[in-house]
């Protein structure tokens, strides 16, 4: 058993409740190796920003969980190396067996999501409360989540969008002993999170997604008043990178994400943690295709995996800054 404390870790509760009152979100950022690691942390330190590392089970085995377990102590060390200690979470993302959950909180987590919304909710209630039983006893954080999000991302798929019930989650809550809940409300998972025919199209070609449903957010406030609200599937899926990757060989068609402006104005609620994936891919794949095609000889990882590292940060601190809201508040 590692306790997550050893690691130099914190878990989410205290930086959720400064969250909600302060009307920010904090960043949660998928990782998998280490440049994707080094980019969290340096445009965190730089922005002074709260940071959650997320981790799902498909990274997990990608990247092995005793590295993982490592590579989080690292990043501790690294963020004070350069020059600020940030608060730093490592949270299991879409944790979907009690045993999963169990793993990771006797590997170093002090955070884990158990993802039981594809059960029927009375399911859901049960597997959710027996994993904050568990993650209680060593003081680490669970979410959970009501309602289901469409789209692919890692082992995490489903073809259409199931809306949250606020009628629900008053209930959920209460029963489960939760200290966050991941809501349905508009997200989705990947990077093609609606179809061409979901959009308007402006006279320029541009895609505009469905607005968030912020009535389902709303409601949810009221119910379960100044408690922490999670959204998932919430990359924005920049045109210009899309651009980029698709004018150096890549084939990405109709993608389109979630306007940062319905971010920010989720993050100013009781929405206290954001999830972005994709957009990190994109930045990293399309940094990739550009050195090589502009330098078809390279053949030194370092010379494309530092780039997308940069692009990485840039656009991580981009996220911290203009839509989450989190900067300075390490």
């Amino acid at each position: 058993m590692i306790s997550y404390k050893e690691l130099g870790l914190v878990n989410s509760k205290e930086l959720f409740q400064k969250a909600v009152k302060g009307g920010y979100a904090i960043p949660a950022f998928n990782f998998n190796n280490l440049e994707q690691l080094q980019a969290i942390i340096g445009a965190c330190v730089e922005t002074k920003s709260p940071v959650i590392l997320q981790v799902s089970s498909g990274a997990r085995k990608y990247a092995n969980q005793t590295l993982l377990t490592h590579l989080a102590k690292g990043a501790v060390e690294y963020a004070k190396e350069l020059g600020y200690a940030i608060p730093i979470v490592l949270h299991l993302d879409h944790g979907d067996t009690f045993e999963l959950c169990k793993s990771c909180i006797e590997s170093g987590f002090s955070s884990v999501m158990i993802d039981g919304s594809h059960h029927p909710y009375e399911k859901n209630v049960e597997l959710t409360a027996q994993v904050v039983k568990y993650a209680h006893k060593y003081d680490v954080s669970v979410e959970g989540e009501l309602g289901v999000l469409a789209g692919i991302e890692d082992e995490v798929s489903s073809e259409v969008t199931h809306y949250t019930k606020p009628e629900e989650v008053e209930d959920f809550v209460k029963k489960t002993g939760v200290d966050s809940l991941a809501i349905s409300i508009g997200t989705s998972h990947g990077a093609n999170k609606f179809t061409p025919a979901q959009c308007k199209r402006t006279d320029d070609g541009i895609l505009i997604p469905p607005p968030l449903r912020f009535d389902i957010l709303e409601e949810c406030e009221k119910r379960i008043p100044g408690f922490p609200i999670v959204l998932h599937g919430a990359s924005s899926v920049p045109a210009e990178l899309v651009k980029i990757i698709n004018s150096n060989g890549g084939k990405l068609k109709d993608a389109v994400g979630i306007p940062e402006d319905q971010l920010r104005r989720a993050a100013a609620s009781a929405v206290c943690k954001i999830n972005i994936d994709s957009d990190g891919r994109l930045a990293m794949t399309a940094a990739v295709r550009k050195v090589f095609v502009e330098n078809p000889a390279e053949f030194d990882p370092r010379k494309y995996l530092g780039p997308a590292r940069e692009a990485l940060k840039e656009l991580y601190k981009h996220k911290i800054i203009n839509v989450l809201g989190s900067a300075n508040k390490a």
